[in-house]
């Protein structure tokens, strides 16, 4: 149940009357550009979740080495 031609047709023609045709493309530039910054931003904050991941492991690895070497001490 998806969205036909009809109900397309209808969508296209409002946002034309709602914005006019000469702002439509300056809108779809603005989401293109929204859109790139938010996947940018998501890849930033990913990869920062990961440094900070690996670099728990290792101190946590670091930890239990200090235990062992203390237990055997």
């Amino acid at each position: 149940m998806g969205i036909g031609a009809t109900e397309w047709l209808l969508i296209i023609v409002v946002v034309v009357l709602l914005f006019g045709a000469k702002r439509i493309p300056e809108l779809a530039r603005s989401l293109g550009k929204a859109s790139h910054e938010f996947k940018k931003a998501k890849e930033d904050l990913s990869r920062e979740s990961e440094e900070l991941m690996k670099a728990a492991e290792k101190k946590a690895e670091a930890e239990d080495k200090a235990e062992k070497s203390d237990k055997s001490a």
